[in-house]
């Protein structure tokens, strides 16, 4: 899509249009196919990781960062370009037109930069964040546990300050990329005599066997080990670690969920348009896009596609207006999620008996449709289910009454 909010941007997108013609590697879009959309939990993601160990890709790596497009929404100061929210749509669309791939520090940029930026001392500033933007640091997540997957505030992962460090006791899961990562953020009770969200803290958390963390793969249906579970026995981090303070994780935890919701949903449509576009070459080839029916169903994918475009839209000329975004996290999650897992239905029906079968390969081998089916479903359920996003919108955006408490005493 094309954003004409005004001749400034305009001019933004023909610039960074020619530069992205003038360095990209000869052979970096040839790598992988950079515009799928990435399904937490999948296999597709193992072609990129592969092709991002590419010394082509390392190339195109060192270039981003000399020109700072690398945690580009960033302030200068903190090594960024200070990009709004339209800047970083239309760069990210003009990455996508040519084929090519951001370059992204993962959780370390969307998630725990923002919350240092916003929560962090100078001092934390200085040193997190430019080890975030080297690639120094990438983190992944530790707020979820096994009986506290929703229900954030009552975490029972335990921190205990010992001198100046905080000693980590506990178990999380579902942690996303802790393949990769070597420090992971961890919401740990530091004060248990105080209600739930109050005695909470937000510790960034050195993550390795070294240090009291032990990772297990969890497998999930699609075959792929993508989520881990992880136990610490006593795994430390300095005082210096906690952002917002001792027993004030809640704040830094906020803003860090309003990034995960909703920070990319101005771009959100991007990777769904070329899948959508995918499954249509399929349908064509193989004659199913003759069937009625599942021209139909072809017809409500296009749809909501588009839909998560024009809320892009309409979000970017809100940005652009200096309006701060609300509920449109909670909307964009619920939309996206609940779309994809019943567009991985419809990509089985059209791909059609072949669906049944598995190609060979190692392990659970899956081609890409069927990944993803299996893998979408998951979107329902990680960054807050479908279920939770609805009764936010209800109660924070609809002002609805509040969910009854479910009466334990009688249950």
């Amino acid at each position: 899509m094309d954003i004409d909010l005004s001749p400034e941007y305009t001019e933004f997108r023909a610039e960074m249009r020619e530069w992205i013609e003038a360095n990209v590697p000869a052979g970096l879009k040839e790598l992988a196919n950079w515009g799928w959309q990435p399904v937490a939990g999948g296999r597709r993601g193992g072609g990129r990781l592969q092709a991002m160990a590419d010394p082509i890709f390392h190339t195109w790596e060192e270039r981003l960062a000399d020109a700072k497009l690398i945690c580009a929404t960033w302030p200068p100061e903190f090594g960024g370009r200070g990009w709004d929210a339209v800047r970083f749509a239309v760069f990210n669309e003009e990455l996508r037109r040519q084929g090519v791939p951001a370059v992204r520090r993962g959780m370390g940029e969307s998630l725990v930069g923002p919350a240092i930026i916003v929560h962090g001392t100078p001092e934390q500033k200085a040193h997190f964040l430019p080890r975030i933007v080297s690639g120094q640091d990438v983190y992944c997540q530790g707020y979820s546990e096994p009986d506290h997957g929703s229900d954030l505030g009552a975490v029972e992962t335990r921190g205990v300050v010992d001198g100046d460090e905080i000693v980590i006791y506990g178990q999380k899961v579902w942690t996303s990329g802790a393949q990769q990562a070597n420090m992971i953020f961890v919401l740990c009770r530091t004060n248990p005599d105080v209600p739930k969200h109050r005695g909470l803290s937000y510790v960034l958390v050195p993550f390795s066997p070294e240090n009291g963390v032990t990772v297990r793969p969890l497998r999930q249906m699609s075959g792929a080990a993508e989520f881990c579970e992880d136990f610490f026995d006593g795994a430390r981090a300095p005082l210096f670690n906690v952002i917002g303070g001792l027993n004030n994780g809640w704040a830094p935890a906020m803003t860090t969920l309003g990034f995960e919701r909703g920070g990319n949903a101005t771009t959100a449509h991007l990777g769904f348009e070329q899948e959508f576009w995918d499954l249509v070459g399929v349908a064509r080839k193989n004659g199913k896009a003759e069937d009625p029916l599942i021209r139909q169903r072809l017809a409500w994918a296009y749809t909501h596609v588009e839909l998560m475009r024009f809320a892009g839209l309409r979000l970017l000329a809100s940005l652009a207006g200096g309006r701060e975004p609300g509920p449109e996290a909670s909307v964009s999650k619920l939309f996206w999620s609940e779309y994809h897992k019943r567009f991985g239905e419809l990509a089985i029906d059209v791909v059609g008996p072949d669906a049944m079968v598995r190609p060979d390969g190692e392990g659970y081998a899956t081609d890409d449709w069927q990944d993803v089916f299996l893998s979408s479903r998951a979107g329902t359920i990680y960054s807050g289910t479908s279920q939770i996003q609805k009764n936010i919108i209800g109660e924070r955006a609809l002002g609805l009454p509040k969910e009854p408490q479910r009466d334990e005493r009688t249950a």
